[in-house]
C-alpha cells in the first residue's frame, strides 16, 4: 500500500464516526412530540381552552407534523363528544389537523350512551384511565387542564 493510499484509508476511518453520527443526530432532531390531554369536564369553556392549548402546542413546536396529540374524554367530559354539543365544530376542526379525540367506553357504558349518540368522527378506548397510564408509560406528556 502506498503512502497516499494509507492516508486515504486513515482519513476515511477518521471520518466514519462522524458520518454515522449525522443520521443519528438528524433522527433525534426529527423526533415527534407526543401530548395526551385528558378532559373530564362537561364544560364548553374548558373544552375551548383544551382546543386552544392544542393549537398553541401545534404552532409552538413548528406545525402539526411535529406533534402527535390525543384528547381523551371520560366521566362527565364524555358529554362534549355527543353529536350535538356546542364544541362539535371545534372538535372536528382539530380532527382535521390529525389530533385524535377518543371517548371512554367505560364511561359510556355507565352513562348508558351509545356510539350512535356520539360524534361520528371520534374514536374510542376501552378505559380512559388505562389509556392515560399506557401513554405515560410510552413517554407521552400528560396534561389535565
Amino acid at each position: 500500500m502506498t503512502v497516499t493510499s494509507r492516508r486515504s484509508v486513515l482519513r476515511t476511518a477518521a471520518l466514519l464516526p462522524l458520518a454515522l453520527a449525522v443520521p443519528a443526530f438528524a433522527q433525534a432532531q426529527a423526533k415527534k412530540h407526543r401530548l395526551l390531554i385528558a378532559v373530564s369536564d362537561n364544560d364548553p369553556g374548558k373544552w375551548n381552552m383544551v382546543m386552544n392549548n392544542v393549537k398553541n402546542a401545534q404552532e409552538d413546536v413548528g406545525g402539526v407534523d411535529k406533534i402527535d396529540i390525543e384528547v381523551v374524554a371520560y366521566g362527565p367530559g364524555i358529554n362534549m363528544l355527543r353529536s350535538e354539543t356546542p364544541v362539535a365544530g371545534h372538535i372536528n376542526d382539530l380532527l382535521k389537523t390529525g389530533v385524535k379525540v377518543v371517548g371512554c367506553e367505560n364511561t359510556m357504558k355507565n352513562l348508558k350512551l351509545e356510539k350512535s349518540q356520539m360524534m361520528s368522527t371520534i374514536g374510542y378506548v376501552p378505559a380512559a384511565v388505562t389509556e392515560i397510564m399506557r401513554k405515560q408509560e410510552e413517554g407521552w406528556a400528560y396534561v389535565r387542564p
